[in-house]
């Protein structure tokens, strides 16, 4: 496992190119495989097979190889270098995308997803002992206050003598008007981290159902949404949303075979017009880049209209997955990301999964209407 593995026979000329580059810039660092994927702790055969063409990388694998050759040269590679690259890598991802690779991206999303929702677990708990040993605080300054008022109510006469006796109220008080205020602060905290909680398991059960979506394809299925209901008013719309004519050709050929109805717009402003138009969508696909209004503030203007704020939106990036940008997406409403370039195994289980939601809850409502 040392030493590098010949290209694999039979490789896409995008595969073999994507490979034959990586080839050159991990020479570049003059280690071995098994040497090199210890450093950054990955799985030395899988590591082969992306340098031997047989199998894709995320991009998170290429940018750290960037990263490494400069620092081993001590010069950063070129943005046309780096550019070069990356079509190369879109090119392959788009011509051998496999369900494996697919599979790695979602498990790879799940895990975050996951972390976050332990973390916030973690700090729910932590908060919610602060918030209890507050509230005992706060308790037994009530019972202290007022044992010393009963006191002056029943003892007027003796007030001089117990006021120098006894503690000053007024700075009970204040401790307690000090405590009460860090109850409400720390109240706050714990419903921002269990709502963070709840929005990553849900976030985990999406995960895992566009994973088992995957696998039952790869086990000889069909990938698509749950069947229609005969009195469901035809297929299930999706609305793509993106600047560039080329990714919306691509999109629709993806989608072409998953039996919905594709809409296809160019911009933010033609998206919520589409959105007025008909508001029954199942799912939109937009980017985040894009001039004039960006998916951020298109998707601001969805959530903010009544009769399209449930409809889940998938935010397209380039800017990379990183949970900055993510938590970013999320907090903007997104319900999920795909990062660029476009895995099609990806984009074909996110959108079949949210399909089969969309479709059971027209069945569900279908159910409750009349008689």
């Amino acid at each position: 496992m040392g030493e590098l593995r010949p290209l694999g026979d039979g490789l896409p000329p995008e595969c073999r190119a994507l490979a034959q580059a990586l080839r050159e810039l991990f020479a570049g660092l003059g280690v071995s495989v098994r040497r090199y994927a210890a450093r950054r702790s990955r799985d030395p055969g899988t590591f082969s097979r992306y340098l031997g063409g047989t199998r894709v990388p995320p991009w998170e694998v290429v940018t750290d190889l960037f990263t490494d050759l400069a620092e081993h040269r001590g010069t950063a590679a070129t943005p046309d270098a780096i550019e070069l690259v990356r079509a190369l890598h879109r090119a392959a991802v788009s011509t051998g995308g496999s369900s494996r690779h697919a599979v790695e991206v979602l498990e790879r999303q799940l895990a975050d997803a996951d972390r976050v929702s332990r973390r916030s677990t973690v700090r729910g708990d932590v908060l919610e002992d602060a918030l209890l040993d507050r509230k005992h605080r706060i308790a037994d300054l009530e019972v202290r206050l007022s044992q010393l008022e009963a006191e002056w109510s029943a003892e007027r006469e003796r007030a001089d003598l117990l006021a120098a006796a006894r503690p000053d109220i007024s700075e009970l008080l204040r401790e307690r008007d000090t405590l009460q205020g860090e109850v409400a602060r720390l109240s706050a905290d714990l419903l921002a981290a269990q709502k963070q909680r709840d929005e990553a398991e849900d976030r985990c059960t999406l995960l895992e159902r566009q994973l088992e979506a995957i696998e039952e394809v790869r086990q000889g299925g069909v990938l698509s949404p749950a069947a229609v209901p005969e009195a469901s008013p035809g297929l299930p719309r999706i609305l793509l949303v993106d600047d560039q004519a080329d990714n919306l050709l691509a999109m629709t050929a993806v989608l072409a075979g998953l039996d919905q109805e594709l809409v296809a717009v160019s911009s933010g402003r033609e998206a919520l017009k589409a959105l007025l138009d008909r508001d029954d969508f199942a799912v939109i696909i937009m980017d985040v880049q894009m001039p004039d209004m960006d998916g951020y503030e298109t998707a601001a203007h969805i959530k903010r209209r009544s009769r399209t704020r449930d409809v889940p939106i998938i935010f397209l990036t380039a800017m990379g997955t990183d949970p900055e940008h993510s938590a970013r997406g999320y907090a903007a409403g997104a319900v999920d990301y795909i990062g660029k370039p476009v895995d099609p195994w990806v984009l074909r289980a996110k959108v079949a999964v949210f399909t089969g939601i969309h479709l059971e809850r027209r069945r569900a409502r279908g159910g409750h209407e009349g008689p």
